[in-house]
């Protein structure tokens, strides 16, 4: 069985989300290398790469994000007609809910209130994963 064959589905996920590059088979190892729309498109992507176990020692991997979300974005939380405007940041390794309320809400302590704001996927405050994007509450104390 080939390496492309082995990770067919890798290379499906990263076709249907338009991956601009290639997975090439050479020196015993499948490089991937291209860039996606976002990073939750890349992580799709190494998330299918890493369903074959042996996946460390046969595949090399440079799979960017064009739109990086690794910084704090403004998104419309409400109508245009609203002045409000909602945060949003995408989780990075090593980050935890309370590094993320210090530097947005100014109080480390604060981490129950992104949690809370974001009960649609989060179960516990000490589990986030990269990738992840988090909405970030206006602080309480305004």
């Amino acid at each position: 069985m080939s390496l492309r064959d082995k990770y067919n589905h890798a290379i499906q996920t990263a076709k249907n989300f338009k991956m601009d590059g290639s997975a090439e088979e050479r020196d015993g190892k499948l490089h991937f290398k291209g860039k996606v729309q976002s990073q939750e498109q890349a992580n799709k992507i190494w998330d299918a790469i890493k369903t074959v176990p042996s996946w460390q020692t046969e595949v090399v991997a440079d799979i960017k994000a064009v739109a990086t979300s690794a910084t704090p974005t403004q998104t419309q939380a409400q109508p245009p007609t609203q002045k409000q405007t909602q945060l949003t940041y995408t989780v990075k390794s090593g980050d935890t809910l309370s590094k993320i309320a210090r530097e947005f809400l100014g109080d480390a302590n604060a981490y129950m209130e992104i949690f809370n704001a974001n009960r649609d996927q989060l179960t516990d405050p000490n589990l986030i994963k990269p990738g992840q994007v988090l909405t970030i509450p206006q602080p309480a104390h305004k």
